[in-house]
């Protein structure tokens, strides 16, 4: 018996000490342990230690809270239009003679349709052309007569939204983590299949600028412009229609029109001394090769770097990665003196010409400021959205309202914690002193879990705390009516008080689980609110099966263990 009290003081005393450091143990802003001050014992400096040790939500905290939306159609739409580009061109290059091929992306069909003048061979060109387009491995090809169509399924559909869903997280959390915004929330919202991304921001008063970062589009191109190679000058359009007419009227699909803003072209590829940009000229238009010679998938890095000439003169630095650089190598040496269009987001930046081959870097010049330029270099690094995301809600929560919900849950909490410790005493007398203690344990060990797992505490997350405080007391409630039960059958008080713990533990059992995965259904299926209650409610529970029963359950054992006194009644 006192070997067992002992070790079970031992335990207690050790997780108590050890939930104590973990609330209490001093912490930078940044969340590294440092050595304790003077200062760390003061009120303020307490409350300075909670603030940093305790992680708080944004209705806690304030900030933003944006609901974003991928759109996924429009990634279909333009897997649609590359498979169409990339069918044409295999069927080309393999000799078939093509009649036509277009992409139909309409009432969310997605399908390639291309029609052979010669129909006997239509079969041999689908087997083909599925083999080497590499998005027909989402398409299922059909065949009538002389026309293949490829349809894309619709589970490909789905696995596809989801794919560029997550994709789009990740590109966000590399955004948001790279410019510094502190204990993020980022997840995804609503039913499968709505591609909802949710996005809390605690702190952030101003998400204007991350809200420009993370919807900021990055699609760097680099792409031959059709004109004149040098020293002829670069051919430019002054209007779109302009470019139109001299094709003919009717836009080849291998060529696309973009516009461009003239500056102190032509410059050679490859050049990294560059004149400052002077203001833009009115805009112009050229008409360049498609597909791109290499795109932003095949980036390395990019890095925003200062020229001479002050606030508006940055530009953007950007090296390749091997595939991407052995193309580049290829195209530039094969196409020395043609003019090269550096294209980002439809628009060209800049259409320098070929001096000599390149291979692995390159520049986009434009009048950045730094802040526009280390944006775009962080966009360029992080990879392109795969689609455009729009945003469906936004809010923004004021420090003071945040500060006015912690005043109000923390006297709702304060005040529940007093009402149930009156009434524990009052009732059960010396065993709610019992009570008292292990509810009390409860509270330090549960913050001490949330600290622990780096959870966030939100509004609903001090409610669950406060429920948890009701189940704690539930559970003391089951074993003290337990044992007055047993002792009203005259049994002895040891042998009450182990029937007491025994037979209602099996209930207190029953309660914890079931509350628990009910908890856990709301934290696997609930948004950041319900989450945060869900967490705090579970954390609660899986403590109070400590606090609430083995170390209830060693107080008594301790107090009929005393020496030298005979326990003959009990307080309860």
């Amino acid at each position: 018996m006192k070997k067992n009290l002992t070790q079970r003081t031992i335990i207690i005393a050790f997780v108590t000490l050890v939930g104590l450091f973990v609330i209490f143990r001093p912490r930078d802003s940044e969340g590294n342990m440092r050595r304790p001050t003077a200062h760390d014992f003061t009120y303020a400096g307490v409350k300075q230690i909670l603030q940093n040790n305790i992680r708080l939500g944004l209705d806690l905290k304030g900030g933003s809270h944006l609901v974003m939306q991928v759109q996924v159609p429009e990634l279909l739409q333009r897997m649609t239009q590359n498979a169409a580009l990339g069918a044409e061109s295999a069927a080309k290059a393999a000799g078939y003679d093509v009649k036509e091929s277009r992409a139909d992306t309409s009432n969310s069909n997605y399908s390639v349709v291309l029609t052979l003048n010669d129909a006997s061979k239509i079969t041999e060109a689908r087997d083909e052309l599925s083999r080497k387009v590499n998005e027909f491995s989402s398409f299922t090809p059909t065949v009538s007569g002389n026309t293949i169509t490829w349809t894309m399924t619709g589970t490909a559909q789905r696995s596809l939204g989801e794919q560029a869903t997550q994709q789009a997280m990740r590109i966000i959390d590399s955004r948001i983590n790279a410019v510094g915004v502190a204990d993020p929330t980022l997840q995804t919202q609503g039913a499968q299949g709505s591609h909802q991304i949710l996005l809390q921001m605690p702190g952030i008063q101003d998400p204007e600028r991350i809200k420009k970062l993370i919807v900021g589009e990055s699609r760097l191109e680099l792409m031959k412009v059709v004109s004149p190679s040098n020293p002829q000058p670069l051919q430019v359009y002054n209007s779109k229609e302009e470019a139109l007419a001299s094709v003919g009227g009717q836009l080849p699909s291998n060529r696309r029109i973009l516009p461009y803003a003239e500056r102190d072209e032509p410059t050679a590829a490859g050049d990294t001394t560059q004149t400052p940009d002077k203001s833009k000229q009115p805009t112009h238009f050229v008409i360049v090769e498609s597909p791109a010679v290499v795109d932003g998938s095949e980036l390395r890095s990019a890095e925003a770097l200062s020229r001479t000439g002050g606030e508006g003169s940055y530009e953007i630095n950007f090296t390749l990665k091997p595939g991407g650089s052995e193309k580049f190598g290829a195209w530039t040496a094969a196409n020395i003196g043609a003019y090269m269009a550096v294209v980002l987001n439809d628009e060209v930046k800049s259409a320098p010409y070929i001096k000599g081959q390149i291979s692995d870097s390159g520049q986009i010049s434009g009048r950045f400021t730094k802040q526009s330029a280390e944006d775009l270099a962080l966009t360029l690094r992080s990879g392109a959205l795969p689609a455009k995301l729009v945003y469906l809600e936004e809010r923004t929560v004021g420090p003071s309202l945040g500060q006015d919900s912690i005043r109000a849950g923390v006297t709702a909490s304060v005040a529940g914690l007093v009402l149930v410790v009156l009434f524990m005493l009052f009732y059960y007398r010396g065993a709610g002193v019992n009570a008292v203690i292990a509810l009390l344990l409860n509270m330090i060990l549960t913050i001490a879990a949330l600290i622990l797992f780096d959870a966030t505490l939100t509004l609903p997350g001090i409610a669950g705390i406060i429920l948890t405080i009701g189940m704690a007391v539930d559970s003391n409630v089951l074993i003290f009516e337990r044992i007055r039960e047993e002792l009203g059958t005259g049994k002895t008080i040891p042998s009450a008080v182990e029937q007491g713990f025994g037979r209602a533990f099996v209930t207190i059992i029953d309660t914890h689980v079931t509350t628990i995965v009910s908890s856990l259904f709301l934290f696997v299926f609930g948004t950041g609110p319900i989450r945060g209650f869900s967490v705090t409610l579970i954390l609660g529970l899986i403590v109070n099966l400590f606090s609430a029963v083995y170390v209830s359950r060693t107080i008594f054992m301790w107090l009929l263990s005393r020496k030298g006194r005979r326990v003959e009644s009990l307080s309860i």
